[in-house]
């Protein structure tokens, strides 16, 4: 089944050029179906970007999902058009009533400020808090990662001497959780990062699991409260070019940016990037939303506590 988005989002345009069936608000309320609802918190600076990334890799489950954009209050973006956020997204308080069978917060570039310095820190810890109650299972992406674990498990993050860039080859810790069905033995992953979370700091949680790191680019996922609660530490959802794109630019702008590991082929940006993660990244998305939102969520929306 296809992904049910508002008319006229931008990304329906860029996913139909890729052959990605997408079904506008109008046909879709025409269909005898309850759709998961599936709330998106874009923290990331170019949001029609992030959109395009993650609705490219949720178009490929056979559910039919209502996207709902959120957006935090104490921050504007400076990046995208004010017509495109008035148009697609609502603030967390227009939110807060509604309940969600799942959840995606994303990265945001403020790894360099501790958390009480983010000057959206009080309004996303509210949603954290929120999260637990309104939604049946959520997926912190990088920053959004960390600011969870340490939010709610007080793991810290610490600063990396050079940032952490390109495709790792990470292991599942057990290929048997419903996460990893149909994986490889190894799968690509990509980062870009300038802190991590540690090993040893997770293991003295009890109520947190790895359950995929690589020995390059460390732990990459944690899973807490059976999969309400997933942290995936890198970025599957980046399209090809996307590192490209951030070398390129840190480039220009002359800072300390060493090219991404894993990424060129052969090592050489003329040659465009080798693309090793997508079809990790396809299952990876897919399986949360059939086996820790589809399957676990009540036909009631309402019923979700």
């Amino acid at each position: 089944m296809p992904l049910r988005l508002p008319d006229k989002l931008p990304a329906i345009d860029f996913l139909k050029d890729e052959n990605i069936f997408v079904l506008g608000n109008e046909r879709a309320n025409s269909q005898d179906i309850r759709p998961l609802r599936i709330a998106i918190l874009n923290l990331m600076p170019l949001k029609i970007t992030t959109e395009t990334d993650l609705i490219r890799l949720l178009s490929n489950t056979p559910l039919q999902l209502d996207i709902h954009l959120m957006k935090v209050k104490a921050h504007t973006s400076k990046n995208t058009p004010v017509e495109h956020m008035q148009a697609f997204y609502r603030d967390f308080e227009e939110m807060r009533h509604e309940k969600f069978d799942g959840m995606i917060i994303t990265g945001a570039p403020v790894e360099h400020l501790d958390y009480p310095e983010v000057n959206y820190w009080h309004e996303i810890t509210e949603i954290f808090d929120w999260a637990r109650t309104h939604v049946t299972s959520v997926m912190y992406i990088c920053w959004a990662a960390q600011a969870g674990l340490h939010y709610h498990y007080g793991v810290p993050k610490y600063p990396l001497p050079q940032k952490m860039f390109g495709i790792f080859p990470q292991i599942p810790a057990n290929p048997k959780l419903p996460i990893f069905r149909g994986f490889d033995d190894v799968f690509y992953m990509p980062h870009s990062r300038h802190t991590e979370i540690r090993r040893e700091d997770i293991l003295r949680v009890p109520e947190l699991s790895i359950i995929a790191e690589s020995q390059d680019s460390g732990v990459s996922m944690v899973m807490a409260r059976n999969g309400r609660e997933i942290f995936v530490t890198g970025h599957s959802e980046y399209s090809p070019y996307t590192l490209d794109t951030e070398y390129r630019r840190d480039l220009a702008k002359g800072l300390p940016i060493q090219m991404p590991v894993n990424y060129y082929r052969n090592n050489d940006p003329e040659q465009g990037p080798l693309v090793t993660w997508r079809g990790h990244g396809n299952l990876l998305f897919t399986n949360w939303l059939n086996y820790y939102v589809y399957q676990e969520t009540p036909y009631n929306i309402d019923d979700i506590h």
